[in-house]
């Protein structure tokens, strides 16, 4: 059987084509925003097929409403077990008339009239795009050798720039010292090449003059065809000594040359949050003593080129060598309340105060009448402190510098918060978990390996953009807009397990449902509000929620062991991409990614020890002794990934696909028990969060590229699962970790942890029913989920004994319905929405209260509910959303 199955994999890898029966329903693709963006440049999505309609060499047309081509890119992301396509990306480039909607239907792609191309030489790599053209180099520190415009040279010598310091702070006499890095390419990979979408990415890491290296980095550049906009991912992954490599600025630096345009013609520009605008020019023609003229002085302030000189005023143009030319700038975000925008005319001379504000956008613009470039960084003032400066705009090249972590904040200190307190042996750090909730160990709560992205754009301008184009220019770096297929046709081709239902705004609701819907968008708002009110913001905060209130102080308890940063526990990143795929809302959306962007980054270690594994929940994203393949899960990645096609994510998947190897090195229940380790050809994992985990990556690595070893360690795992004597009940065995084969344990004992399907399991599970026909898995799970929530009679009669960990009853209402569903059974269906209500609809299903906490008793105006923790809010929201898809016409007439 073994052979055979693995032949069938090979040869759908071989097989060419696919002789399908009939044309793939076209799909409607909509703005996320639901209004067509005054700016675009390029946005790349993901669309999904039901099983067995799409060839796996499908051509796609993405037309407008009148059935006009569209310029569109498109590749497979993942396959059916059948070969057929189940995901494919689009890329979709810059019109000349943007539609409202779009249909991808199948039929020969359209290109564009101006088809980006791609010229690869030994040492750079060439991109052209109509007017726009991009130089990148193959090595060293130059990164953008250059970026044209029409020919005209814009902006060179991009590169990556470091500060490290060596102290976080001044120490008595300890002197504090600075070393600048550069970033150095190490490898330089074409990822691909048009014609609608280009995309390099380079890596490489930051060396020091005394040849010391620091913090690897990762940088994905994406071009699109008709777009003069460069979007950049960076990111970075901490390879430090938290102890002594204190990170002082980190960024990417650029020169624009100015061409040798006048002074008084070269321009500057910050934008604010609110759709604020600094401008000014370095040389000012205003508010002079002896006046310039309305012609000089509109011109300028509209950054057009203001009229010859001889057309001046006679004092004025006498005047002109001794009005001061403004060379530096800084925006300086400090808080996500405040930020500084200062200036001098060159250094050596005293910084002039040029305006404050609360959020700015991340958006600056250096340039001239003959040309310049706007640079931006999204999530600027939500990742503070982060930086922009403007440096030599009198010379022949200013240069401009976004600083990620910006150099007027204090040093980036990752050392661990306490000092162990004393806990040198098992024993004292359960007392200490008993306390805090905090899992301590010694050495384990270093940031080694973590990781952060950001993005950033470069758009270039033949001349300087009036304050409307750059503000609509900042406004689509800080919220770039997003193509999305129908999530009704999304939902019906059974991709992520079906697992929820959409919403649809003009279908009557029932009393019942209508309390569902009203408290599954009441938890969403109020994490929404959480996150603004308590300021859930930061470089290395930003996406993540708080576990746990402390409604003595009024505060989530930032500073309580376990009880701080969720680390998405209880899948708080699969509750809100659920919540997102039901309800269609950009701002749920954008949430969802925030925190699947933060969660596979900072949450994981990506080297070191402790690689790939993740960290629980703790005051530190990365200070939990307790590393965990439920933290790191592909289950929290796979919705934006294939929503998006994003490639940092799929790096992120590919890391996890050996990620039980990790707990050889890191084994979990080390604190517990004495564990043999010599066999490494072996290890035990638990049957819910461990194997959910893993088995998460191997079903997307083989979706993905057809591995025919990801298949067969997945489907072994599944099938041995099943075959021990209590199924999911066993709880864990030891596993092969080549073959994915658990040995079979020779007792009936049973071992059940209220955590087991919390972490993505029951979607996962899902999914993999309705892949694979393997009867005696899904007879196993469905065991599982008709079980746990079952009277202790119930469970003693089948099972032969009780648990006592039983906790989580509602969260796992969601399994009790699905086992309800898939068996027809309506008396369990009853349960389980007795389950979810806690018997109490009325308590259950109302609106919480929120209560106002003002002065003295609060810092600032909040407001609580302290009934309210994220492991309840994403379990609720779980259990309503699937109850819902799985029982809405079993819901009793008493809700």
């Amino acid at each position: 059987m073994f052979f055979g199955q693995r032949l069938l994999s090979l040869l759908l890898l071989l097989w060419p084509t696919l002789i399908l029966s009939s044309q793939p329903t076209p799909v409607t693709i909509n703005w996320l925003d639901q209004q067509v963006p005054t700016q675009f440049n390029g946005n790349t999505f993901g669309v999904a097929w039901p099983r067995g309609t799409v060839n796996r060499d499908q051509s796609f047309q993405l037309q407008n409403e009148e059935g006009r081509p569209l310029p569109a890119q498109t590749w497979p992301l993942a396959y059916w077990p059948d070969g057929s396509v189940k995901w494919t990306a689009v890329a979709a480039a810059p019109d000349s008339k943007l539609p409202r909607q779009m249909q991808l239907l199948a039929g020969p792609t359209h290109t564009g009239n101006h088809p980006l191309t791609v010229e690869d030489y030994p040492d750079s790599i060439v991109i052209k795009n109509g007017t726009h053209q991009t130089i990148l180099a193959k090595s060293g520190s130059e990164i953008i050798r250059a970026i044209y415009h029409k020919q005209h040279l814009t902006a060179r010598n991009g590169h990556l720039v470091l500060l490290l310091q060596n102290t976080p702070e001044a120490y008595g006499t300890q002197a504090v010292v600075t070393t600048p890095f550069r970033g150095q390419i190490k490898n330089i990979e074409l990822e691909q090449s048009g014609p609608v979408r280009a995309l390099v990415k380079v890596e490489g890491t930051h060396f020091s003059d005394t040849g010391k290296t620091l913090l690897p980095f990762v940088l994905r550049l994406y071009f699109y065809a008709g777009s003069n906009n460069i979007r950049i991912m960076h990111t970075i992954i901490y390879d430090g000594d938290e102890e002594q490599d204190f990170i002082r600025g980190l960024g990417l630096r650029m020169e624009v040359p100015m061409h040798q345009t006048e002074l008084y013609n070269r321009h500057v520009r910050f934008t604010s949050a609110d759709g604020g605008l600094f401008g000014e020019a370095v040389q000012g023609l205003t508010g002079l003593r002896r006046e310039a003229g309305k012609a000089v002085t509109t011109a300028q302030l509209e950054g057009r080129p203001v009229p010859p000189l001889e057309e001046f005023p006679e004092r004025t143009r006498r005047g002109l060598p001794y009005i001061p030319a403004f060379g530096d700038y800084s925006l300086f975000q400090s808080t996500p309340d405040a930020f500084s925008i200062k200036k001098r005319t060159k250094a050596g001379h005293s910084w002039l105060k040029a305006g404050q504000g609360n959020r700015a956008n991340g958006t600056a613009y250096m340039g001239s009448t003959q040309g310049g470039a706007a640079f931006s960084i999204r999530n600027f003032w939500q990742s503070y402190p982060a930086q922009i400066d403007i440096k030599n705009a009198a010379a022949e090249s200013a240069e401009v510098t976004l600083w990620l972590w910006a150099p007027e904040a204090p040093a980036m200190d990752l050392r661990f918060y306490h000092d162990g307190m004393g806990m040198d042996s098992y024993e004292k750090q359960w007392e200490g978990l008993e306390i805090t909730y905090e899992d301590y160990e010694p050495g384990y709560g270093r940031p080694l390996g973590v990781a952060r992205t950001s993005e950033l754009h470069i758009q270039t301008y033949p001349h300087t953009p009036s304050r409307e184009e750059i503000l609509a220019h900042s406004r689509a770096a800080a919220t770039p807009p997003v193509l999305m297929a129908d999530l009704q046709q999304l939902q019906q081709t059974g991709v992520f397990g079906q697992t929820w239902t959409v919403r649809q705004a003009d279908e009557p609701e029932s009393p019942a449902r209508q309390k569902i819907e009203e408290r599954l968008d009441w938890l969403f708002h109020f994490y929404q509000l959480q996150v603004a009110q308590h300021r859930w913001y930061g470089f290395w905060d930003y996406g993540d929620f708080m576990h746990t209130y402390d409604s003595d102080r009024h505060v989530w308890r930032y500073d309580v062991g376990g009880y701080a940063w969720d680390n998405s526990e209880l899948a708080t990143d699969i509750w809100l991409w659920n919540y997102f795929l039901h309800s269609g809302r950009a701002d749920a959306f954008r949430l969802a990614e925030a925190m699947t962007r933060h969660t596979g980054e900072v949450d994981v270690h990506h080297q070191g020890p402790f690689a790939p594994l993740g960290s629980r929940h703790n005051v530190q994203h990365w200070g939990c002794s307790a590393k965990q393949m439920r933290i790191s899960t592909v289950a929290n990645r796979r919705y934006y990934y294939y929503l998006t096609a994003d490639e940092r994510v799929g790096d992120l998947m590919d890391e996890q696909l050996n990620a039980h190897l990790a707990l050889l090195k890191v084994p979990p229940l080390r604190k517990r028990m004495d564990l043999d380790l010599s066999d490494t050809t072996r290890v035990t994992m638990s049957f819910g969060t461990d194997w959910g985990a893993i088995a998460s990556a191997w079903l997307t690595h083989w979706e993905r590229t057809e591995d025919p070893h990801s298949l067969e360690r997945l489907k072994n795992s599944m099938r041995t699962i099943a075959a021990q004597p209590q199924g999911f009940f066993t709880g864990l065995g030891s596993m092969d970790t080549h073959s994915g084969t658990f040995e079979l344990e020779d007792h009936t004992n049973i071992n059940v942890s209220h955590l087991n399907a919390v972490f993505g399991l029951t979607e996962l599970n899902a999914e993999l029913i309705d892949l694979f026909d393997m009867p005696e898995f899904e007879a196993a799970w469905l065991r599982y989920c008709t079980l746990y929530n079952a009277p202790q009679s119930v469970q003693k009669k089948e099972l032969g004994a009780t648990y006592r960990n039983h906790v989580l009853h509602q969260g796992h209402s969601r399994l009790s319905a699905y086992a309800a569903y898939k068996t027809n059974n309506p008396k369990l269906g009853r349960r389980a929405w007795q389950e979810f209500s806690l018997q109490n609809p009325e308590k259950s299903l109302s609106i919480p209260s929120l209560q106002q906490i003002e002065g003295p008793r609060s810092l600032r105006p909040i407001n609580e509910n302290p009934e309210i923790s994220t492991n309840y809010a994403a379990q609720w929201g779980l259990a309503a959303l699937q109850l819902l898809r799985y029982l809405e016409q079993q819901m009793p007439k008493d809700f």
